[in-house]
């Protein structure tokens, strides 16, 4: 029977100034901790999100922790990205109204 090292849990999550802006990601990925916990409060069940992330549950479970150890800086990544989807939204559809 193999044996496993222990993974030091807090290596799961790490910040690299170029890599999503610098917002906390699961390490060796691209994958935001904003994003799993956008996904999560939509009604995702981290089984589904390390699925469809091709990620592990322990990942998934690490990101959904560091989300609600630091609630309130996610919820601002999260409004802030919604802010700037509106914004976007709005002026694509304005150059369509131009456009025709």
């Amino acid at each position: 029977m193999a044996t496993t090292s222990p993974i030091d849990i807090g290596k799961l999550i790490t910040r690299k100034p170029g890599l999503r802006g610098g917002r906390p990601c699961v390490a060796g990925t691209g994958v935001s901790v904003m994003r799993i916990a956008g996904w999560y409060k939509q009604g995702w069940i981290p089984e589904e999100i390390a699925r469809r992330l091709e990620l592990t549950l322990a990942q998934v479970h690490a990101a959904l922790a560091y989300y609600h150890a630091n609630q309130e800086e996610i919820e601002a990544d999260l409004d802030n990205e919604a802010a700037e989807y509106e914004r976007l939204a709005k002026e694509s559809e304005q150059r369509k109204g131009n456009q025709a």
